[in-house]
């Protein structure tokens, strides 16, 4: 009795639905009006298939009739139920009251605490509490707008989207449920177990859990906020953690900061890399790498640079900048003190450095920054003012306080030269050498060496003209000694001890022929000079070789004479002649 009275009533509601006034409606549910109402198949009408009671209140939904009580009813498939529905059945338009939820044909479900449905254009608004579920995700929101033709849920007034690990704040946010992407604009965050993600346009892919960005957008380490990428443009895998980042982006670690045109990071095994205007900066020590590719090794602390890498130790006096094919640094605990790191960095293949006091070449050169320790290795060539300083290895020490270079140690076949007046372009040089140097500098220039084993020097020997009161030519002394002590002055070489086996003359300018005034291995090198810190940026600057004039003039013609003497000598002889 009571289904019938239920069909009876309805038909009547039916009856009645043209003298209502139209049902005011959201704003999104606002359609423009046709020419002529637009006739609704019977299938595409909503239907009611229950409700307890069917009720009728002038001061209520504009005497509209409406159901209570366990409201179901059904439209292309997906089901709403409410505590009261109010169905205007000629725009063909639902209100649901209540404890409403909509069981959508894809397998998500909207609940809240009120919806509207126009079942013709089949648009609909959820409002207070409103919680969208699916397979992939939780939405929670207070205003819910979804289009079920389009497939799209959309909120503009902040939400939350869980997937059961990741928990997402936005704005704004728009589900296409098809493709399970979220849009989200306006201060999204994405709080996952480990990190933070902040920016202000991100989309999710719910289905691949692939992120993109698109403007300032940050991932933070909760466990070390210092650790944190940041971006304008990237990619970013949620699941394996991998990001990749394509403008104005920069990855921190370990208080370093590594920055690229493109760029990739995996968070969980710490490994990065970055081509194109690659810098490593590193600003506890104060210094810089730059190149072409670069890649960074967080759990090691180290990092590699290649494609015509560069760096630079930024001193508040005089910076070093190093280059070579390839660039390493990285951090280890001191042997001493483990909580203590020290900095090291290695140059690879044609190792170029210059600072303005020292400048030089090897095939490589390891420099410990901290302690202010520097090796090159393999034909190493060290500069300094017009002085030149070889080895097979070189060693130089800095003063990490000043600054400035302490001492050097050369091992190996060690050669010092040095040009006697640098203000000329006279061919002479004041040489020492032996098998091991220790040089030693003062104000930032060489001013000491010590040449133990095999020593030898060739020195120009300068005395003071007592009326010109003028530097004037003595003459080369030659010394070989076991030990050798020199100092280096400004225009002269002054040998201050020879022992062992000491062995020294000194032959006037007309006495010694050019041959001797050098060592067989002389290697004076101005071609491959660094005069200045952009030369360190191509593999040699090829400078033009310097040509130096030789002084010979005493010898040549103390030699003429000789040879005149030995002719006027044979002229004298009587000459035999054949009958």
């Amino acid at each position: 009795m009571r289904i019938i009275l239920f069909l009876l009533i309805f038909i009547s509601t039916l009856s009645f639905a043209q003298e209502k006034t139209p049902v005011k409606r959201d704003p999104y549910l606002q359609t423009p009006s046709p020419a002529q109402p637009k006739q609704v198949r019977p299938e595409d009408k909503v239907k009611i298939i229950h409700a307890d009671e069917i009720k009728k209140d002038p001061e209520k939904y504009d005497g509209n009739q409406y159901f209570t009580g366990h409201v179901q009813i059904e439209h292309q498939g997906s089901i709403l139920t409410a505590d009261e529905v109010v169905l205007y059945n000629e725009e063909n338009f639902v209100k649901a009251i209540g404890n409403t939820r909509l069981q959508n044909t894809d397998g998500s479900v909207i609940t809240a605490g009120e919806m509207e449905y126009d079942a013709n254009t089949q648009k609909g608004v959820a409002r207070k509490n409103v919680v969208l579920t699916d397979p992939k995700q939780t939405i929670k929101t207070d205003i819910l707008y979804y289009d079920r033709l389009a497939n799209q849920a959309y909120f503009n007034t902040g939400g939350t989207i869980s997937d059961g690990q990741n928990v997402t704040y936005a704005k704004v946010g728009t589900y296409f449920l098809n493709t399970r992407i979220v849009d989200l604009t306006g201060n999204v965050k994405i709080e996952t177990p480990q990190y933070i993600i902040e920016g202000p346009n991100i989309k999710q892919n719910q289905n691949t859990k692939i992120a993109d960005f698109n403007g300032p957008t940050t991932i933070t380490s909760k466990t070390n906020s210092r650790n944190r990428i940041y971006t304008e443009r990237g990619t970013y895998k949620m699941d394996s953690k991998e990001a990749y980042l394509t403008k104005n982006s920069r990855i921190y670690y370990n208080d370093k900061i590594l920055t690229g045109d493109d760029m990739y990071y995996n968070q969980i095994s710490g490994f990065g890399k970055a081509t194109g205007n690659v810098t490593l900066d590193d600003p506890k020590e104060r210094r810089y790498i730059k190149g072409g590719y670069g890649e960074i090794f967080e759990k090691k602390d180290s990092a590699m640079m290649t494609k015509n890498p560069y760096a630079v130790k930024v001193m508040e006096k005089d910076s070093i900048y190093f280059a070579a094919e390839k660039i390493i640094s990285y951090q280890r605990p001191d042997s001493l003190d483990i909580k203590v790191k020290k900095s090291y960095l290695r140059a690879f293949k044609k190792a170029r450095i210059y600072k303005s006091n020292a400048q030089g070449r090897a095939d490589s050169i390891a420099f410990n920054e901290t302690d202010g320790v520097m090796h090159m290795y393999t034909s190493p060539i060290l500069w300094s003012g017009e002085k030149q300083v070889t080895g097979d290895k070189v060693e130089a020490y800095f003063n990490t306080k000043t600054e400035d270079i302490d001492s050097l140690k050369v091992i190996g076949n060690a050669f010092a030269i040095s040009k006697v007046d640098s203000l000329t372009l006279k061919d002479e040089f004041n040489q020492v050498k032996g098998k091991f140097m220790t040089v030693y500098y003062e104000k930032n220039d060489i001013k000491e060496a010590r040449v133990v084993g095999n020593a030898q020097s060739i020195v120009y020997v300068d005395d003071t003209d007592q009326e010109t009161k003028k530097p004037e030519r003595i003459g080369i002394t030659l010394s070989t000694c076991g030990i050798i002590g020199a100092l280096f002055e400004e225009r002269a070489l002054q040998i201050i001890s020879c022992s062992i086996g000491a062995n020294s003359d000194t032959y006037p300018m007309s006495k010694i022929e050019p041959a001797r005034r050098k060592f067989p291995d002389f290697n004076w090198n101005t071609k491959d000079r660094i005069r200045k810190w952009q030369d360190i940026l191509v593999d040699t600057p090829n400078n033009e070789e310097i040509k130096y004039t030789a002084d010979s003039e005493l010898f040549d013609n103390a030699q003429k004479a000789i040879d005149d003497e030995k002719a006027k000598e044979e002229a004298k002889k009587p000459k035999r002649t054949r009958k």
